[in-house]
């Protein structure tokens, strides 16, 4: 089992002209589910299509269409809800979310305000070995996402993509539990890997599969525990609702650019209004958008199209029965199995892909050898020319081949990053290539002994430096090496100088 026991970080202090304050930051991140088809509709979610061409009936809100509702998309939330130990609503229902835009073909948005799937969870965020942050889950809801304006294809005119209209959408709601930039980054980062084990969502936040809306709000130094004990929100500020945020960096300078905004008006004796801005990167600042809508606002009622959603024990057992390992249970394991840092075990966890090419290399050898392999030869050559690791030239097999022949003394460090070259611009089998280009290790410690002799009897002064300082005798280890090619093994060179020498 993941041993959770970790301690909270400190809060971000920010120092202003006249007093401290400290941030506190809830988010919204907005998860498009993987499926293949929408949330009330067949037509396709397919990234990429010609605008338009993903588009049925009841996402362009013709008349008298109705929506049916996926049950993939269900079991997709469901399965999130179980990933990040939250309630699962057996009864849940849609709403209507009403509010007038371009690429709203409804009028409205079909949404889970009153009674959502999932309701609450956790998030352990480790920021550094034995500090995390544990983020509380509000909720998680089901909607159908909006489609797409677009401004910049013609100086007079506006064009709307309903794409992706009507695309499956997971609300995930925290509680206001992040207290600084790096820790909403971190959060945002460990959610996405979290989605993407589970294969509810792909993460690609560069096409806008993950969105998160991150709420600002700072407060003067001992009010957030007073908001703790009581879970009042009145001890603390007036938040701001950042929207659409989609780069960890973007999150990390908007957060600490409005909440240098807010210090500026409190300390001037104004006060914070609650609104929706954008973040604008090109300038560093976050700008007023509209102000921030609260529930009667939209106008919410039940959905009259849509029955509520029932759903059974069992299903969700079943669901359950099925999860994947996660990233702290896996994680856990590759420390105790393999005898991995903290370090290794994170970054050969990150995704997917890296711990299973990891987890097959080590099988049956050295675990913290295959790590530092991964780590440092296959993955910094990849990061190198910019490949990802389903891309990778050598596969698990072949790395794998290359430590057996290290463990096996046929071949050397040396020899191994040799080979790995090779491996990686031309292929074949390790053992093969390393036997037909000559790549074996001398062992043959007579063959050795007589080089041994030869570079000590050529040396005296060195000899009797060594004698003196023997430290210096790795000076005839390099000799010996050397004159073989580089073949000649390691530690039996080592064990012959020394015995030669007196050492």
């Amino acid at each position: 089992m993941l041993d959770l026991a970790h301690t909270a970080p400190k809060p971000r202090v920010i120092a202003g002209a006249k007093h401290d304050w400290e941030l506190v930051i809830g988010m919204e991140i907005h998860a498009q589910v993987s499926s293949n088809a929408k949330l009330f509709s067949g037509a396709s979610t397919s990234f990429g299509a010609e605008p338009n061409s993903n588009v049925a009936f009841v996402d362009a809100a013709m008349p008298g269409m109705l929506p049916v509702i996926n049950e993939f998309c269900v079991e997709q939330a469901v399965r999130t809800g179980l990933g990040l130990k939250a309630q699962i609503h057996l009864t849940s229902a849609f709403d209507r979310k009403n509010y007038f835009y371009p690429d709203l073909p409804q009028g409205y948005q079909i949404s889970q305000l009153y009674h959502p799937i999932v309701g609450e969870g956790e998030v352990l965020v480790e920021l550094s070995p034995g500090v995390a942050r544990l983020v509380r889950i509000e909720r998680i809801h089901l909607e159908q996402d909006a489609g797409k304006s677009i401004h910049d294809m013609d100086p007079n005119l506006s064009f709307v993509d309903f794409n992706r209209t009507g695309v499956a959408l997971m609300e995930i709601v925290s509680r206001p539990d992040l207290r600084g930039p790096e820790e909403a980054a971190a959060y945002v980062t460990k959610l996405r890997q979290i989605l993407r084990y589970l294969g509810t969502c792909d993460g690609n936040m560069q096409n806008g599969n993950l969105r998160a809306d991150v709420n600002v709000s700072v407060c003067r130094p001992g009010q957030y525990e007073k908001y703790q004990a009581t879970q009042d929100f009145s001890h603390l500020g007036t938040r701001c609702e950042i929207k659409n945020m989609n780069s960890m960096r973007f999150i990390q300078l908007a957060i600490d650019f409005e909440a240098r905004r807010q210090i500026a008006i409190l300390e001037d004796g104004g006060s914070i209004v609650q609104e929706t801005r954008l973040y604008d990167p090109d300038r560093n600042e976050t700008r007023s958008m509209r102000s921030k809508e609260e529930a009667h606002d939209y106008r919410y009622f039940p959905d009259p199209d849509l029955l509520p959603l029932e759903i059974e024990q069992t299903w969700v057992d079943h669901i359950a029965a099925t999860m994947p390992e996660l990233p702290d249970a896996k994680k856990s394991r590759f420390m105790s199995d393999f005898g991995l840092t903290d370090y290794d075990a994170n970054v050969l966890t990150a995704d997917l892909e890296s711990a299973g090419f990891f987890e097959s290399v080590a099988k049956g050898r050295d675990g913290k050898q295959a790590a530092n392999w991964v780590i440092n030869e296959l993955f910094g050559r990849l990061n190198k020319e910019g490949r990802a690791i389903i891309d990778s030239p050598v596969s698990a097999a072949q790395l794998g081949g290359v430590l057996d022949l290290i463990a096996s003394g046929e071949i050397s460090g040396k020899m191994a990053k040799d080979l790995f070259e090779i491996i990686w611009t031309e292929g074949g089998v390790p053992a093969d290539v390393a036997a037909a280009r000559g790549m074996k290790q001398v062992t043959d410690t007579g063959a050795i002994e007589k080089a041994v002799d030869e570079i000590i009897a050529a040396n005296p002064e060195q000899v009797e430096k060594a004698k003196a300082n023997p430290k210096l005798a790795g000076w005839f280890v390099g000799q010996v090496i050397k004159s073989t090619g580089g073949k000649a093994n390691p530690a039996a060179v080592n064990a012959l100088v020394a015995a030669k020498l007196g050492l």
